[in-house]
């Protein structure tokens, strides 16, 4: 149940942290992808919990953009 309560602490956020937010992530994913391409990445799975995240993030910011109009 680790996902629902990510969920509820975004939520919480204000747009503007939510693109920091995704801004850091997509940073995040970044230097992930350069450490698999080098083989220094000691958690392949980290990759794929980053991308979650940055499609959650994506997902409550497009909602309160339409929530806004």
């Amino acid at each position: 149940m680790p996902a629902k309560n990510n969920i509820k602490k975004l939520r919480d956020l204000t747009i503007d942290e939510l693109t920091q937010k995704l801004k850091d992530s997509k940073a995040e994913l970044f230097n992930l992808r350069f450490q698999q391409a080098t083989n220094q990445l000691e958690n392949p799975m980290r990759i794929v919990e980053v991308k979650k995240t940055i499609a959650r993030v994506s997902t409550l910011i497009k909602e309160a953009e339409i929530a806004n109009r």
